[in-house]
């Protein structure tokens, strides 16, 4: 039996005993979506924390998205 050269997070650890059985297409869809959008709504939520600590306002979001790169 091979070994895991890297230990597996508890997160993995939890997934692997709730997921014990094979999920159907859509189940295993419909959970890709729960998890990314939990993940967008972290990813927002700390944006959001950026924008009131750097007092950032819509005209500064205009300028940023009209600028040339």
């Amino acid at each position: 039996m091979n070994s895991l050269k890297y230990p597996l997070s508890n997160v993995q650890v939890e997934l692997l005993k709730l997921f014990s059985t094979n999920l159907s297409e859509n189940d295993l869809k419909e959970l890709k979506i729960l998890i990314s959008r939990f993940y967008s709504q972290k990813a927002i939520k700390e944006a959001d924390k950026l924008w009131d600590q750097k007092d950032y306002s819509n005209k500064d979001m205009d300028k940023w998205l009209n600028e040339q790169s």
